[in-house]
């Protein structure tokens, strides 16, 4: 078997009717995949998508590119294996349908064996469209990587080979390995497969074969318990990783096949007096719900992207991710494997009744049990998957007919796996929607219904009413997942005292009170915040307005263009940690010394309004560009019951923690340029201390995330306005060009600005807070030179080297 990515030679442009001609510029061109065909669209305020996409357009678009087929492939098997189109995708070769897949978000299989022509060169295209048929920014085309994969006729099919891990203890674990071999010749076949299973630090553990008779265009399964010795358990801890090599081979001994599967060996338990248990260890989830985009890339997904966000998000102090609202990409669940994060992937945002206007559940209904299939057959060998979600905020949950739904989904999902659990983002007010009819009339969309409701919101959510309609909903499920309803977790665990519960959606700014809820209930196994990282579209739903600025309105939920990012993450889009991310660390307990968060001097006093998805308007700096004696209030956050602010060493006061709000103290002074020091104290005694200083004289700095790079990878570089002792500036923004010299390209050129018109496939753009992130694609061996340039600044460089 050969498997290669096939990312190089395509094109891509508008798709046209045969009569129609392209307009002028807008022809195909040359891209390498995955590409996301609207990042660089034209964006404006009439845009009909509005807010949800970031007021980014879609369309239909075609990808085209040449394939030499030689002679030899007459008698192998030929399949390209898309990760994902979106949306609607239909692959053509030589102008013949070949497959079409409507789900945006499922890989699937393209089997190009009946339309090949032997020893020329065939025409490959595949055509996708987005348009309002999506909540959040979508992106479109082939977003994910495309696999070209020529085997023999008997061979492993994608997905082929499961393993699981049903016995385990402290001498040894049993794997039971099942691998499925597909004859797609017409005769019977007599295959052997084998198994090797190599440890973690590289031995073999572990081994074993067995023949397998496969009858003409048909499947066998061959089945193994294999044993090993004392097993090395995977945990968030330590992710330990075992690889199991798959073959198989004819009768005499010829190859034929091969799959390499990465797997680990560990228990998951959940109950509601023990909560969630990870190798009989207990485990609080402290969650973070994530889009699928990758800000600056749009929603192309690279694997270096993938694991750059799951390193920097568990850095951040989560242990478990969600995947709002739509399966995990393969890169991100490899890498969750890699660094030990738990995830909860999520198969959908909507079954039959639609929240916008093409969106899945134009055929939902029909290909349902094909879309739980490939998520299952995405995830089963995956030990950082420990739950499915069969849905988020589903409108007819609530209902008879949607409680059939719920079991049917949750049903097939353990027919396919029995191993993990099943959950649903439940909320009870979208689920009754039909019953608010009042309210639905006066708001937008659900957003800035439940930002409108306040308090009422978490009375109505544990009301009887949606006690009653959500309980079969909730009954079929292992975990019942609660969007913005912790007012049910007490009451739950008497009137329902054997269901486990999970904060599957939250307020960001109410982590104090939610990790309290998680910590004190044993039945309450965790909490995922809304969000951990920032994302495209629902523009604004985290923003901070100035009521007082020259015609504001109020739009609720929904930021006015130019919004174009959510502003609702722990995290930017650029992986830089807002200062929300700190405070979350801290309630978390992982984080001993206080943090300094200081609200923009040039903004002080002035009126604000907020969603539920804000936090507040500060930054960890020192460094502004303000009058001496410039009022400013400045937040600490702390587990103490006290913090004392010095600046030069003179005490600017000691305030309590917990009056404002809990873990923050908050003091109103001054600013002037020095050294200012968070002491926080418990009973009188230092538990720690933050200090910020004003920066000295910036420069552009310019410094990449690592020396090496692989080919085809990513190399993250951070552009920053800091002194030489690496002191970022906060309110002195410039546009920054970007060039790339030597083998690579500027892949993204971002900031973590939510409300801009520049375009992340520019080469220059405007820093924010004193930061910017350029994406560098590596496209071959060698030196690539990243430079920097600003006015009024000397130039900066980094280099990376392609391998």
């Amino acid at each position: 078997m050969t498997r290669e990515p096939l990312h190089d030679g395509w094109t891509v442009g508008p798709k046209l009717g045969p009569f129609e001609a392209p307009a002028d510029g807008a022809g195909p061109r040359l891209v390498v995949l995955p590409h996301d065909a609207l990042r660089d669209l034209p964006r404006s305020a009439d845009e009909v998508q509005g807010v949800h996409s970031g007021y980014t357009p879609g369309g239909a678009f075609e990808y085209s590119r040449e394939l030499e087929v030689p002679p030899s492939w007459r008698e192998r098997t030929v399949r390209l294996e898309f990760e994902g189109v979106y949306r609607d995708a239909v692959v053509f070769l030589n102008g013949e349908v070949v497959v079409h897949e409507s789900n945006g978000y499922a890989g699937f299989s393209a089997v190009l064996d009946p339309y090949l022509r032997f020893g020329e060169v065939n025409r490959l295209t595949v055509e996708a469209r987005a348009h309002r048929d999506s909540r959040w920014y979508s992106g479109a085309g082939i977003y994910r990587p495309v696999h070209l994969e020529v085997t023999d006729p008997v061979h492993i099919p994608v997905h082929g080979v499961t393993v699981t891990t049903p016995d385990i203890d402290e001498e040894r674990a049993v794997v039971a390995v099942a691998a499925t071999v597909r004859n797609s010749t017409r005769h019977t076949r007599e295959t052997r497969v084998a198994w090797t299973v190599t440890g973690p630090t590289g031995e073999i553990v572990a081994s074993g074969g067995c023949p397998v008779t496969v009858l003409p265009g048909t499947d066998a399964v061959a089945r193994a318990r294999l044993i090993v010795d004392e097993p090395l358990r995977w945990h968030p801890d330590h992710p330990h990783l075992y690889a199991l090599q798959t073959t198989v081979t004819d009768a005499a001994g010829g190859a034929l096949d091969e799959d390499s599967t990465t797997f680990g060996i560990r228990t998951v338990q959940v109950d509601p007096r023990n909560g969630l248990r990870i190798n009989g260890r207990p485990l609080k989830l402290r969650g973070a719900c994530v889009h699928h985009d990758n800000g600056p890339l749009g929603a192309a997904t690279f694997d270096d992207a993938e694991d750059r966000r799951v390193r920097l998000l568990k850095e951040a102090g989560f242990n478990a991710l969600r995947s709002a609202h739509n399966p995990m990409s393969r890169a991100m669940l490899d890498a969750c494997d890699r660094h030990g994060l738990v995830v909860m992937d999520e198969l959908a945002d909507a079954w039959t009744r639609s929240k916008a206007p093409h969106d899945a559940t134009i055929t939902f209904p029909e290909r349902w049990e094909r879309d739980v299939a490939g998520l299952v057959a995405k995830d089963r060998n995956h030990p950082s998957v420990i739950m499915y979600s069969i849905g988020n905020e589903i409108l007819e949950l609530g209902t008879p007919i949607g409680s059939t739904w719920s079991r049917r989904l949750a049903e097939r999902v353990r027919d396919l796996d029995h191993t993990r659990f099943v959950t649903n983002g439940i909320n009870g007010i979208i689920a009754n929607l039909p019953r608010m009819a009042e309210a639905r009339e006066q708001v937008e969309d659900a957003n800035t219904m439940m930002a409108n409701m306040g308090d009422q919101m978490g009375l109505m959510n544990a009301s009887p009413l949606v006690s009653a309609s959500i309980e079969e909903s909730a009954a079929v499920l292992d975990v019942v997942g609660f969007n913005y309803a912790d007012s049910r977790y007490r009451q739950d665990a008497v009137d329902h005292p054997d269901r486990v519960i999970v904060g599957s959606e939250t307020f960001p700014a109410r982590i104090d009170v939610m990790w309290g809820l998680v910590e004190e209930l044993p039945h309450v196994i965790g909490d995922f915040t809304w969000t951990g990282w920032d994302y495209l579209g629902e523009a604004g739903i985290g923003r901070v307005d100035y009521t007082d600025e020259p015609g504001y309105e109020p739009t609720g939920t929904a930021g006015p263009y130019p919004y174009r990012l959510a502003e609702s993450g722990d995290l930017d889009i650029t992986g830089y940690r807002r200062t929300i991310s700190y405070y979350r660390e801290i309630v978390y307990g992982l984080r001993v010394e206080p943090y300094i968060a200081v609200h923009r001097p040039q903004h002080h006093g002035r009126p604000t309004a907020t969603t539920p998805w804000s936090w507040t308007d500060t930054v960890s700096t020192w460094s502004w560009d303000a009058a001496h004696g410039a009022p400013v209030t400045v937040d600490v956050y702390a587990d103490a019951d006290e913090v004392e602010l010095l600046l030069d060493g003179e005490s600017l006061g000691v305030a309590p923690v917990g009056a404002e709000k809990a873990f923050l103290a908050r003091f109103e002074t001054e600013f002037h340029p020095g050294e200012l020091i968070a002491v926080a104290r418990r009973a009188g005694h230092e538990t720690g201390r933050h200090v910020v200083r004003t920066a000295g004289t910036p420069r552009l700095q310019a410094h990449a995330d690592r020396d090496e790079v692989a080919v085809g990878g990513l190399a993250f570089v951070a552009i920053t306005l800091a002194d030489d002792a690496g002191i970022t500036v906060a309110d002195r923004d410039v546009r920054v060009e970007v060039q790339v010299s030597g083998p690579g390209v500027l892949a993204g050129l971002g900031s973590g600005r939510a409300r801009t018109e520049e375009s992340f496939g520019a080469s220059a753009y405007t820093t924010y807070d004193g930061r910017l992130l350029a994406v560098i694609r590596v496209d071959g061996p060698g030196e690539v030179v990243v430079t920097a340039s600003a006015d009024g600044y000397e130039i900066a460089r980094t280099a990376v080297r392609g391998i």
